[in-house]
């Protein structure tokens, strides 16, 4: 289950109920979904074949589309990150800076971890979205974030889009950057 760490107060947040309650607030959709649809062998299992991709996409299709019918995406895949992952260092120097989308960011993890530290409403300031396989998060279009890996540097994730062209990032530049 995520976990939500705000940055400025210190304040830590957890359980489907309140992670979802402080998100809503936030614009941020979260959802878990049951990773019990997953086969076994996929479940730590970071070094994806095409055909690995398409088992993970076809054991969550129902709820791929029923999260796409509700929120416009038309296009899903599937990433996965890990120490074995092709220049692992610039991509995450790559995320790992503050941008915005035109369209929402939305991450299904399905093994693995990933932080998406997000700038909140107000006075919340930047908030740390701890996830694990099963959360489902979609960051709004226009919000100000990032995505980072935790200490096991392993994620898989389905993303799906409304339009490749929305996933372009725009750097974000803020008088203070508190991140």
């Amino acid at each position: 289950m995520a976990v939500i760490k705000v940055r400025n107060s210190g304040k830590v947040i957890e359980g489907v109920e309140q992670v979802g309650a402080f998100l809503e607030e936030q614009g941020v959709l979260y959802e878990h979904w049951d990773m019990s649809k997953l086969p076994q062998e996929l479940h730590e299992k970071f070094n994806l074949s095409d055909e690995d991709k398409q088992q993970i996409l076809t054991a969550f299709d129902q709820d791929i589309r029923s999260l796409a019918e509700r929120r416009g995406y038309v296009n899903w895949d599937v990433i996965a990150l890990s120490d074995t992952t092709p220049n692992l260092e610039e991509l995450l120097k790559k995320f790992e800076q503050v941008h915005t989308h035109t369209d929402d960011e939305v991450r299904v993890i399905t093994a693995g971890h990933g932080i998406f530290i997000v700038k909140g409403e107000g006075e919340i300031g930047y908030f740390d979205i701890e996830l694990e396989a099963g959360d489902v998060i979609s960051v709004p279009e226009h919000t100000p974030h990032f995505f980072t890996l935790m200490e096991d540097r392993q994620v898989v994730a389905v993303r799906l889009f409304i339009d490749t062209d929305g996933w372009v990032a725009h750097p974000y530049e803020e008088k203070e950057q508190q991140i």
